[in-house]
């Protein structure tokens, strides 16, 4: 058996690959480690920004607390939304790709609300002929990879919710994952 060579197109394509992989476990291990290292009641919201960065969204919550969204869409499973107090302290850090949530989503709910309930898809598809939008989420329904799933939300052109389904994360089944 030959090696590659190192200039071929498969050759750079293995190794982007390898270090996408490496990249997205790299930070779904930041992120636990960063989670930890918050202290609800404690930490700031400096503090949030030093271990998270800048967040996808900023949204308005109850008695003047801002909601930080920081998505980890498309290559990863979560999504969290950091409530941080008006008095700049932090009030929680919530994982929101869960079954609780996608039960809140309803028939009729605008996507603004469910944009601010799930965060950022990790794909959005239009469906011209069927007049339909496609929102995908991927989330772990288990403990390891080979649970992964998508959370669909279908929208119709008006951006209202017409309907949510569930699927196999398709990315388990391309060769050479």
């Amino acid at each position: 058996m030959t090696r590659p060579e190192k200039t071929s197109a498969w050759w750079r394509l293995g190794r982007l690959i390898a270090a996408t992989l490496a990249a997205v476990g790299f930070v779904v291990a930041c992120d636990l480690q960063n989670i930890a290292e918050l202290e609800p009641g404690v930490s700031t919201e400096a503090d949030v920004r030093e271990k998270f960065g800048q967040p996808e969204a900023v949204w308005e919550g109850e008695d003047g607390a801002q909601v930080y969204e920081y998505n980890r869409q498309p290559a990863g499973h979560v999504n969290y939304m950091i409530t941080v107090g008006a008095n700049g302290i932090l009030v929680k850090v919530e994982q929101v790709l869960t079954e609780a949530n996608f039960a809140q989503v309803q028939p009729g709910m605008p996507l603004e609300q469910v944009r601010r309930l799930l965060g950022k898809p990790a794909k959005v598809t239009p469906y011209d002929l069927k007049r339909e939008i496609h929102h995908d989420w991927r989330y772990l329904a288990g403990a390891t990879t080979e649970d992964s799933r998508l959370f669909t939300v279908v929208f119709d052109r008006d951006l209202r919710v017409l309907r949510t389904e569930r699927s196999r994360d398709p990315e388990l089944d391309r060769p050479n994952r």
